[in-house]
């Protein structure tokens, strides 16, 4: 498969000779990189942004669209009797958790591709067995077709296939997928590697430290 994840960081020189890295902008499902300084400029051209959704975790809490409001999170799409790359995505999602389990600025959400089965119960089971402590990495469910839409047209998880796949068709893919605070897209990355997963919280610190700032 081919991955569109471009590890490429515009670098801007400011008037006091500042670099100021930025993290593009991916608004269509073939994730085009988009660089965009001034944040006049995104909320006219960035109209990509996570949908509305309603979905129940592990401990059959509500989850929704509010709860990632103002809160940047990194979201997958998993099964808990994968047993291919889904052992790998989690190992590697462990590795972004560990470093942001006590940031409530920072969420993790683990979409289950097989709601049918994985009920609440079920992935309550998988997030003790896998020992996740972290109160801000969510395990969800609800009904397949929310789901398989959410990830199609808001996530844009499968971006070679676009809006063109099924929604009956079996979703499966390696992806992570960065949402910053304003629920936009900002990384696509292999979530099997190590590596990307690193980049990963490289880019979640850098989305941090640029909240408060035009340039993110």
């Amino acid at each position: 498969m081919r991955y569109l994840y471009i590890k490429i960081l515009l670098i801007i020189i400011s008037c006091n000779n500042k670099v100021e890295p930025i993290l593009p902008y991916y608004n269509t499902a073939n994730f085009e990189p988009i660089f965009i300084k001034d944040q006049n400029i995104v909320e006219n051209k960035i109209d990509h942004k996570i949908s509305d959704f309603k979905f129940f975790n592990q401990d059959n809490e509500e989850i929704t669209e509010s709860d990632i409001s103002g809160k940047i999170h990194v979201a997958n799409f998993i099964f808990t009797s994968c047993i291919n790359i889904c052992p790998s995505m989690t190992e590697n999602m462990k590795i972004i958790n560990n470093n942001f389990k006590n940031n409530p600025k920072v969420m993790i959400l683990s979409y289950s591709v097989m709601p049918w089965i994985d009920d609440t119960n079920k992935l309550k089971k998988f997030k003790d067995f896998n020992k996740i402590k972290s109160s801000n990495w969510h395990f969800l469910t609800g009904k397949k077709d929310e789901i398989y839409s959410l990830a199609r047209n808001s996530y844009f998880v499968e971006e070679e296939l676009g809006f063109n796949r099924d929604s009956s068709d079996f979703l499966h893919t390696e992806h992570f997928i960065l949402v910053d605070q304003n629920k936009r897209l900002r990384g696509i990355y292999n979530g099997t590697l190590k590596l990307e997963a690193k980049q990963v919280i490289d880019d979640i610190n850098l989305l941090l430290e640029y909240e408060n700032w035009d340039n993110i």
